[in-house]
């Protein structure tokens, strides 16, 4: 999916999605150079949906075995975000261009919670 520039307000701009053949990597590129390659894995538990994310940081789920998920489809919502289907059947959430940046920088971090939330409430990938 290659995306045309539409807004100031974004800093940067996301140049083009493109899913791996298998469906589990989403790479996303911006207008700066930059580019990330983001598990379907993650993209799934750190969904902005308020399935997941709740209306607080204390309603927050942790969401377990999403190890072999993969994406069905990307539908552009408007010109600031793009929403994901996952082989779950999960589509509600919103990943405006902003937060995947941010989770494309921070991955490393972001995944290594994930794995210690997992592992403090005795869940699995």
């Amino acid at each position: 999916m290659t995306l045309a520039k539409a807004s100031a307000a974004v800093t940067s701009w996301p140049t083009e999605l493109k899913l791996d053949a298998e469906k589990r990597v989403l790479a996303v590129s911006f207008d700066d150079g930059q580019s990330f390659a983001l598990p379907a894995e993650l993209l799934r538990v750190m969904s902005p949906s308020a399935e997941v994310q709740g209306h607080s940081p204390e309603q927050r789920v942790t969401v377990p075995g999403k190890k072999a998920v993969r994406i069905v489809k990307l539908d552009p919502v408007g010109n600031y975000a793009v929403r994901i289907t996952f082989d779950d059947g999960h589509d509600t959430g919103l990943y405006v261009w902003g937060y995947l940046r941010d989770l494309g920088e921070n991955q490393e971090a972001r995944f290594q919670s994930y794995l210690e939330e997992l592992a403090a409430k005795g869940l699995t990938r």
